[in-house]
């Protein structure tokens, strides 16, 4: 404040006085630094986890229990013998269903309820595996196979009568492609959150539709035309990833409509921390903890690769869950937008006509 002589003189009243620590604070809470701060924990944090949950999950699978199939007759060729050695060296049960032909056990095997066959061999026991089943289950049932054989002196005839194709030697690429759907998926929801805040509900949930589809295109294109590593059945794989770019979105539109700016964490946390480990597609699950395997099949990711690993390797023999469970997370997530679209960061859409005033030029 200034005199008529121009002389300074300090200021008095409320204005003039220093603000207190309740006042810095409140100023403080507004300020970028709370949520600067807080990230750089939640970040540490989410790097720790998800570093942990994979190599939980990965770093030393262990056979719980592995369902097989019993062909009648293998008894006298030493099976009994043969399926004791098994449980011993696994350190694991198998869950044995008994089959009166060769041709139910292989009935048995395409519909994916059991992952090896042991039957009468020529000499001794005959056992087949399925890499397509599950690489990590066959390679571990064929090497103990080969063990227990020779310690117990049965006789075994290993055969992978279902393998994986030859740009997947490993059985990953499903597992791959299904986990860029799902990223893609929510950080195309992002996206759209901070760069297409205007559009109102339908026009929100419309966009996801579209980028789903082109990025489920573009995946299936690249790894079946362009690389060669798979041969897809091109439009069921396509709309598979679709289905799942589109429930992954919604998932994070869902959450971003009830906890705003911090939707990423629970989305994170159910599609990438606990969602792709226990999938089933990096290891299949009857290695993974008990738990996490049946917990998988009901989450985004498992329903993912499940579906496209039986679309690649069990053709017609599809199952209707897999779909049901992205449906249910899709329809889920639709509506709890909807019903709560005032509360989305983007609200109404931001536009004349919408219920809120158009954004300032």
């Amino acid at each position: 404040m200034s005199s008529d002589d121009g002389t300074e003189h300090p200021a008095h009243g409320a204005h003039g006085r220093p603000p207190t620590r309740a006042e810095k604070w409140a100023s403080y809470k507004q300020s970028p630094y709370v949520p600067a701060i807080v990230l750089l924990f939640i970040l540490a944090a989410a790097a720790g986890l998800f570093a942990g949950s994979y190599t939980y999950t990965m770093a030393d699978p262990t056979p719980r229990r592995i369902p097989a199939a019993v062909v009648e007759g293998v008894e006298a060729q030493g099976g009994e013998e043969f399926i004791a050695g098994m449980e011993k060296a696994l350190d694991a049960s198998l869950q044995l269903h008994p089959y009166a032909t060769r041709a139910g056990a292989r009935q048995a095997m395409e519909e994916q309820q059991v992952f090896v066959t042991l039957r009468p061999g020529r000499r001794g026991v005959a056992m087949d595996i399925a890499g397509a089943g599950g690489a990590t289950v066959a390679e571990l049932l064929a090497e103990t196979g080969a063990k227990v054989a020779e310690a117990t002196g049965v006789p075994v005839a290993i055969t992978d009568v279902k393998p994986l194709q030859e740009g997947d030697p490993r059985g990953l690429a499903l597992f791959y492609i299904s986990l860029a759907a799902v990223i893609i998926g929510f950080v195309g929801a992002i996206q759209l959150s901070v760069h297409a805040r205007a559009l109102n509900p339908l026009e929100r949930i419309l966009f996801t539709v579209a980028y789903a589809l082109l990025g489920g295109f573009a995946i299936a294109a690249v790894v079946d035309w362009w690389l060669g590593a798979l041969d897809l059945p091109f439009v069921e794989s396509w709309l598979i990833l679709a289905f799942t770019m589109f429930a992954s979105g919604m998932v994070f539109t869902m959450f971003n409509t009830i906890m705003g700016r911090w939707a990423m964490i629970p989305t994170w946390g159910l599609m990438v921390l606990l969602g792709n480990p226990s999938s089933g597609g990096a290891v299949s699950w009857p290695l993974l903890p008990s738990a996490l395997g049946q917990i998988g099949r009901w989450l985004p990711p498992g329903a993912s690769v499940n579906a496209q690993h039986t679309a690649v390797y069990y053709q017609g023999h599809q199952y209707a869950f897999p779909f049901l469970v992205l449906a249910a997370w899709s329809l889920v997530s639709c509506t709890v937008f909807w019903v709560w679209r005032h509360r989305h960061p983007g609200g109404g859409g931001g536009r004349a006509g919408t219920g809120r005033p158009a954004p300032k030029v």
